[in-house]
């Protein structure tokens, strides 16, 4: 027998995910013709739609009145394209606002939910493939938000990101109902992890013994991107850090992510007291890892507002 919209919305709740994604698609021609009535024919559209299925995803719990739920759902695709229309979407908020970190009012079940939620995000994520999987995560959970800056960032044309995002955000759909029944790996440790890493690796240069590091924990045949578009190995890495530290820069991480294979730190610049216009404000450290071994880093200049 058919569950009606009250019962799965309840079953969602009680954390059954697969029952979230049958409402998505129960109650997707209303959510499509709200998005095409605000928004027209266009990829714009399809953004706004996917957007809006993550946010039911993560805010289901929200739900009041589980018989209204389908109101709900075209509620949120609205707020969506009104946001898009007004240049900001929850797509462009940080790490920290978009996954809802508990406050101190939730009870212990609200946080739970909202930890099991997160890792189960992080662990589809896992299931697609590194490019989309990189765009995706600076789209939605970095401070690099900007089509032009991811473009930047990954060495890709626009179009092709706009291209990946959606392919990502298309591909999250079914990978999230194909892991909502398998273990998922703790996205907080994990995070707390690279942070530790980041904080540990700048701690470890400004005191000398970044090759130390570089030995223990990076690949013998690393390649680095740098930020002018230089490329070499691990003889350019050291001297790179080494020529910074010697002109008196320092880095200090601001935000650090990571998912399967890939690592994000965001670090602040910060430019010797005699020469405060020395670098720009800020790099972006991307990591593709391999082994347990970094294989490959981009550094990435963002334009200061980004």
């Amino acid at each position: 027998m058919e569950l009606s919209d009250a019962e799965l919305t309840r079953c969602a709740q009680a954390g059954d995910i697969a029952a979230v994604g049958v409402l998505l698609q129960r109650h997707q021609a209303g959510m499509k013709a709200v998005a095409l009535a605000l928004s027209g024919h266009g990829p714009d559209t399809d953004d706004a739609l996917q957007d809006a299925a993550l946010t039911a995803l993560r805010r289901i719990g929200d739900v009041r009145d589980p018989d209204a739920v389908g109101a709900w759902l075209r509620a949120i695709v609205r707020n969506t394209c009104r946001q898009r229309l007004r240049g900001r979407t929850e797509a462009d908020l940080p790490l920290s606002d978009w996954l809802l970190p508990p406050s101190v009012d939730m009870v212990p079940e609200r946080v739970m939910e909202t930890h099991a939620l997160r890792d189960w995000i992080w662990t589809a994520m896992g299931e697609l493939s590194p490019p989309l999987r990189l765009v995706l995560m600076l789209r939605h959970f970095s401070g690099v938000t900007a089509y032009e800056h991811i473009a930047e960032a990954c060495e890709l044309p626009v179009g092709t990101v706009r291209s990946r995002l959606n392919q990502a955000r298309a591909r999250m759909s079914a990978a999230l109902l194909a892991t909502a029944d398998t273990a998922h790996d703790n996205a907080e440790a994990r995070n707390g992890a690279t942070r530790r890493e980041a904080v540990e690796t700048l701690a470890a240069a400004e005191a000398g013994r970044f090759g130390d590091v570089v030995a223990e924990r990076w690949s013998p045949r690393v390649t680095l991107v740098g930020g002018g578009g230089e490329q070499g190995g691990r003889d350019l890495l050291l001297a790179a850090m080494d020529g910074d530290l010697a002109a008196g820069v320092r880095q200090r991480p601001v935000n650090t992510i990571a998912g399967p294979g890939l690592a994000v730190w965001e670090m602040d610049l910060i430019s010797p007291p005699d020469d405060p216009e020395h670098c720009p404000p800020s790099v972006v450290w991307l990591l593709s890892i391999e082994g347990g071994l970094v294989q490959r880093l981009r550094l990435f200049h963002p334009s200061p507002g980004t």
